[in-house]
């Protein structure tokens, strides 16, 4: 009967064991993501913004796994998307491109929506994702690229995802916000008003930095100006 037991013991350890060497052997998780540069920045206050498009930066995806403990380039497995296609796209392999049409800063990413091991097989099934700060720089006409003609500029620049033209009566400022951003010099105490139109289906959200509200922008060019149009 002692002898029955002592069996029955053993393989109970002997199974123990087994299932000890097998949990060494877990899919690989991966537990975090980092995108490479973490901050990119094109463009120059003398620049037009839409001179900046097709600027480009190839960014990468580095994965940090556990079971056991590595840092694997993954930069075409993730799935990468921009904030702000205006602003920035973002290619299938990580290859980051300006658009030209706004400026400011967005965020991209880069996501793994199911963790694997090298073999395919799943893991927890969790969602990671990693993060870079893209920013295009707004033309403010200073610098070598100014107009140098000593006369106050008006800067329009715009914001949100939709579509409009910002206007004055004479069509001296005629600009699309697919520009991303326009330039006009007046003599020095012009007054000028601008009109918002949006482009359906789009809406005009309101004036910002020069004005504010959703009505005429009125300005007098005292000096450099810059005015925001956001249309949804």
């Amino acid at each position: 009967m002692i002898r029955k037991w002592l069996s029955i013991f053993a393989l109970i350890a002997a199974a123990i064991s087994l299932l000890s060497v097998s949990s060494c052997g877990d899919p690989q998780e991966l537990i975090s993501i980092t995108v490479q540069p973490s901050v990119e920045t094109i463009g120059n206050s003398s620049t037009p913004v839409q001179d900046d498009a097709g600027s480009e930066q190839q960014l990468r995806a580095l994965g940090s796994y556990i079971h056991p403990p590595v840092t694997k380039d993954i930069t075409t497995q993730v799935t990468w998307a921009s904030n702000d296609t205006q602003m920035f796209t973002v290619s299938s392999t990580g290859l980051l491109r300006a658009t030209g049409e706004a400026c400011g800063g967005t965020l991209v990413s880069a996501t793994v929506t199911t963790n694997h091991d090298g073999s395919g097989l799943s893991s927890s099934g969790a969602i990671v994702t990693g993060y870079m700060t893209a920013n295009v720089t707004c033309f403010t006409g200073t610098g070598s690229g100014g107009n140098g003609g000593g006369e106050p500029v008006l800067t329009v620049n715009f914001l949100g995802n939709g579509t409009g033209v910002v206007a004055n009566s004479n069509s001296t400022v005629n600009c699309p916000s697919t520009a991303g951003s326009c330039v006009n010099s007046f003599p020095t105490d012009t007054a000028v008003t601008l009109d918002a139109t949006p482009i359906s289906p789009s809406t005009f959200g309101g004036w910002s930095n020069g004005c504010t509200g959703t009505g005429a922008c009125n300005i007098v060019m005292h000096n450099d100006t810059t005015v925001t149009a956001t249309f949804n």
